[in-house]
């Protein structure tokens, strides 16, 4: 009945099987739940009639991006009927079922409501406390043909690509926060002024200490922003102070004059949770008629790596060490795009974006990429008139008509270049720099990849990457080699389990094949000693798990 819209969702119904493939996959369960993965009930909903309820369908979701399957087609490959056991029914939703839940998701329009309901789950236990989030963009590559997207320059390519920015947002320990997605060529000031911080402000990361905790508005920051250059302008960081009482740290630009290297004492500083000893040094810098701090490293090759911030209080020792721990940030990007590919189109289709935006005239940037060529052009004729030049000082009287005659030639290829960059500028300054939407073309005019739909399936990821971050520091804590931490979850994921459900004592029990080494069951035995402690249920039943290794 359920199959045909005559009943609710299927019930959720484990019967007993072994070697489960990827059964392992349901040791990261109680993480996953843990960490709100089914806070989506709160948010979300599906009909009442639908087969899958919405308990299977975020699960089925999960278990992929756990899985590495990284898209709803992926599971053409895969066998329904194994991955549907693990999550107790009798197969996962095929393809073009699996993307119409998605799509019916996405209509609601929620993922915002979403993320801001799971960063107050996440940081419910830090309320007052200091918040230190990093802020940086991530260029998505579009190699479709139904979009119009400004041109955007993919550095990991060192090339000027169609493309969409996705801004995030990650705490001091390099754990997703949040993520907005940028429509058009917004500069990082714009996106952290105009959508990052409207979107802090709702959540308890926005700190409001209370008076009785000597709260003093002048010295307090309500949080701290660290990123890169990308959003430098010191006029910015005042402006973020006086209107949000929000402090910053980032890399200061333009650094010419250095400081003498006696000023600079040696330190340690907690980098990544590892102490890293530096040569430090702190003082008052004023920059755009802003007062801040500055705080130089001093390298082993002399190099002076200039830091600023508008915090007031803390250490210059923690303001290195925040600052130098933002690749954390960046190798959560790296990890995310081997791993769980979040660069994947989700679902397929453009909309619109308000005519009213304004946007660089794609015919004045085009005429300006010209001109930069024509200079450049010119600049090197000009270099070999002035090597020329030297070069007939030293050269014998015979080869003078040579050179001149080289000379006569380079002159007048560059008066030709000189006309064409006057002829340029000229059309350039005919046409407006920047121009609203409705001005452009409809066959150009710039529109946007359906953005609800990457939204949900990226907050999706940053729960199973938070589920795998908490359960690779728990098999850390056995493990000689901490490297081996990631490698060994992955492992876990993959290998086949034992289902064995009791309906009298109400458990389902998860028995983990062998792993690949004595030391990794060891490891994988503690976690599921860890995890029998929990008392997790499995969503939608009256079912404990209980979770064993098949080798201990």
């Amino acid at each position: 009945m359920a199959a045909i819209g005559g009943a609710g969702p299927a019930q959720v119904i484990f019967e007993a099987h072994e070697g489960v493939c990827g059964g392992g996959i349901l040791f990261l369960l109680p993480a996953l739940l843990a960490v709100g993965l089914l806070k989506t009930k709160d948010v979300y909903e599906l009909p009442a009639n639908h087969y899958y309820g919405l308990e299977s369908v975020v699960l089925t979701l999960a278990f992929m991006a756990l899985a590495r399957i990284k898209n709803p087609e992926q599971l053409k490959q895969c066998k329904p009927g194994e991955i549907g056991r693990i999550i107790g029914l009798d197969r996962i939703p095929e393809v073009s079922c699996l993307r119409d839940k998605i799509k019916l998701l996405s209509s609601q329009k929620k993922a915002k409501q979403l993320n801001s309901l799971l960063i107050n789950h996440w940081y419910k236990d830090s309320t007052g406390q200091e918040a230190f989030m990093y802020i940086d963009g991530h260029v998505r590559i579009y190699h479709g043909y139904s979009a119009n997207l400004p041109v955007k320059f993919v550095s990991r390519q060192k090339l000027c690509l169609n493309a969409t920015t996705e801004y995030w947002v990650n705490d001091s320990k390099g754990n997703p926060v949040m993520m907005v997605m940028g429509e058009l060529s917004e500069k990082l000031q714009q996106v952290i002024e105009f959508q990052i911080i409207p979107e802090i402000q709702k959540t308890v990361l926005f700190r409001q200490p209370s008076p009785t905790e000597g709260y003093d508005k002048d010295q307090t920051p309500v949080c701290t922003l660290i990123f890169d250059r990308e959003a430098y302008e010191p006029a910015f960081f005042l402006r973020l102070w006086e209107k949000y009482r929000i402090a910053v740290i980032t890399y200061r630009k333009n650094v010419r004059e250095e400081w003498p290297e006696e000023c600079f004492k040696p330190v340690d500083v907690i980098v990544l949770e590892q102490t890293v000893y530096m040569h430090i040094y702190e003082q008052k810098t004023t920059l755009g008629g802003v007062a801040m701090r500055e705080i130089r490293r001093l390298t082993a090759s002399g190099h002076q790596t200039s830091i600023i911030t508008t915090h007031p209080t803390i250490s210059s020792q923690v303001v290195a060490g925040r600052m130098f721990s933002r690749w954390s940030q960046e190798n959560f990007f790296r990890y995310m795009i081997a791993d769980y590919d979040f660069d994947k189109m989700i679902e397929f289709g453009t909309q619109a974006i308000d005519e009213n935006k304004q946007v660089v005239n794609p015919d004045y940037r085009k005429l300006t990429h010209i001109l930069k060529k024509e200079k450049e052009k010119t600049g090197r004729l000009r270099a070999s008139f002035l090597a020329l030049t030297e070069q007939s000082i030293d050269s014998e009287l015979d080869a003078i008509p040579k050179l001149e005659k080289r000379q006569a030639i380079l002159t007048e290829k560059i008066d030709e270049y000189e006309q064409t960059i006057q002829q340029l500028k000229a059309q350039r300054n005919s046409i407006k720099p920047r121009i609203i939407l409705k001005e452009m073309p409809e066959a150009t005019r710039y529109n946007q990849l359906k953005p609800e739909s990457k939204m949900l399936m990226n907050i999706i990821k940053m729960i199973c990457y938070r589920a795998e971050t908490s359960v690779a520091n728990i098999l850390a804590q056995t493990l000689v080699d901490q490297e081996d931490k990631r490698m060994l979850v992955k492992q876990i994921i993959q290998t086949n389990a034992d289902i064995n459900p009791d309906l009298e004592q109400n458990t389902l029990t998860i028995t983990l094949h062998t792993l690949s080494s004595p030391r990794f069951n060891r490891a994988a035995a503690a976690l599921a000693a860890l995890l029998n402690e929990t008392d997790t249920f499995f969503p939608n039943t009256k079912l404990r798990l209980i979770f064993k290794i098949s080798a201990a």
